[in-house]
């Protein structure tokens, strides 16, 4: 069965929360899957774990940071029956639009800037992490040492070169930060993406892949040819 996508958003039924708190030992964990039911809540896929059965989801919640800057997860196994409805993560162009409250200074207009210059290179960028949080459940996760975490899916190395210009571009006035999703769900830092791919040895280059399932360092070179394969059959239908 294929793994979900990472970073995907999925609804749980009732029967999932009701297991999920009945099965925590730990009455603050219970407490924050209890306000998740309350709230009607997405939890979010993360990499799935080496003895997770073909029928489990691994997912997780993110809390907003305490007083001290920590970041409280919550790692959730679900069944995929217990998934009343999933979406991809959503798209800036909506987070943009959505205004949100408590942003630092300068995020607004430069997050407009960004989806204006990417709506005109005809490239959508989805939205991950604090600000995907933010936007979900309207709570201070958003902090001025926060990142923009984006997605990047390029549909030809054309388009990747083009987005990557204007990422590094705006990343000079906001702290941009995030994935390219290549074919098949490999995903790579797109700063690492650049830097590998800037040094004279970079026909050998190689980068640290993340997948559904696996993390691992492969040939940056097959990369691009899977995604050369995918331009060649969006061409060819």
């Amino acid at each position: 069965m294929t793994p979900a996508p990472r970073h995907h958003l999925l609804w749980l039924t009732e029967v999932a929360w009701t297991r999920l708190q009945k099965q925590s030992q730990d009455s603050r964990e219970q407490a924050v899957l209890a306000r998740w039911q309350q709230m009607r809540w997405p939890v979010v896929v993360r990499r799935a774990e080496a003895d997770a059965r073909a029928d489990e989801l691994c997912a997780g919640i993110a809390l907003p940071p305490d007083a001290q800057g920590n970041k409280p997860r919550l790692a959730l196994r679900v069944q995929r029956a217990e998934v009343a409805a999933s979406h991809a993560p959503y798209q800036l162009r909506d987070i943009a639009a959505a205004r949100l409250r408590g942003l630092p200074q300068g995020w607004q207009a430069g997050m407009d800037e960004l989806q204006q210059q990417m709506q005109a290179a005809g490239i959508a960028l989805a939205v991950f992490g604090s600000l995907s949080w933010q936007a979900i459940t309207a709570q201070a996760y958003v902090r001025s040492s926060s990142d923009i975490d984006l997605l990047f899916v390029p549909d030809s190395q054309a388009q990747l070169a083009q987005g990557l210009q204007l990422l590094a571009r705006q990343a000079a006035m906001l702290p941009l930060d995030g994935e390219i999703v290549f074919p098949d769900g490999a995903a790579v830092s797109w700063k690492e993406w650049q830097q590998v791919m800037s040094k004279d040895t970079k026909s050998d280059a190689r980068v640290m892949v993340k997948r559904p399932a696996a993390v691992a360092l492969e040939p940056a070179a097959q990369l691009m040819a899977a995604l050369a394969a995918k331009e060649g059959q969006a061409c060819a239908v």
